[in-house]
């Protein structure tokens, strides 16, 4: 089956994603830096946003396990659109070019609802070029759970093998792979465009 679609992850693909910059703004120490991101601001919880907590409730719990770090903590809620630190090099013209020759484009995100629809509405010159993205916050489901894949393919219209989904994590991608799609572990714009040159779906100049 020819291929004829790109699914697209976004933080760290599409846009650079770092809670360290953003909280090196407020911790100049290293060492409190790193302690404050090990320790208070995990990813472990962070990915209940992800997977559709409100951060008013997970917000909350950890006030009350770390209360000296109260403001720190409600940053991370007010100020989320700030821990996207740029585009990607190279990559919104890819998006760009796909777009111009009519390439489907579509996204896969693990990202809290509350958080995507202000940061969408922000970047709305990139993402108007997609025909739909599934958001795991509004699914209550996060890759690389087998069930996002799938239901991506059938709320797309895509059949197995009809598309390319690049991610950065490589469990992600696998995942991918595993569930119907052609992974990419994507790691720059021009070893993308490379794979997407040889299946045809765009120039390598």
């Amino acid at each position: 089956m020819a291929v004829r679609a790109v699914v697209f992850d976004v933080g760290n693909v599409l846009y650079h994603w770092s809670p360290r910059d953003f909280y090196k703004r407020y911790i100049r120490e290293e060492a409190a830096l790193d302690a404050f991101l090990r320790d208070v601001v995990t990813m472990d919880w962070h990915v209940q946003h992800d997977a559709g907590r409100p951060f008013a409730e997970t917000s909350a719990e950890l006030i009350n396990q770390f209360p000296q770090h109260r403001d720190l903590i409600l940053r991370w809620g007010s100020q989320f659109n700030e821990t996207i630190t740029g585009p990607v090099a190279g990559m919104h013209d890819l998006v760009a070019e796909l777009d111009a020759t009519g390439v489907p484009l579509f996204g896969i995100t693990n990202f809290a609802a509350e958080f995507w629809w202000p940061f969408r509405a922000q970047e709305e010159a990139l993402f108007d070029r997609f025909a739909d993205i599934v958001v795991s916050g509004v699914e209550r489901l996060r890759k690389p759970d087998p069930e996002i894949y799938r239901h991506a393919l059938e709320r797309f219209g895509l059949a197995p093998g009809e598309a390319v989904f690049v991610d950065d994590l490589k469990e992600n991608a696998s995942a991918g792979q595993a569930n119907g799609f052609i992974g990419h572990w994507f790691t720059n714009a021009r070893q993308l465009r490379c794979e997407l040159a040889e299946i045809g779906l765009l120039s390598n100049g």
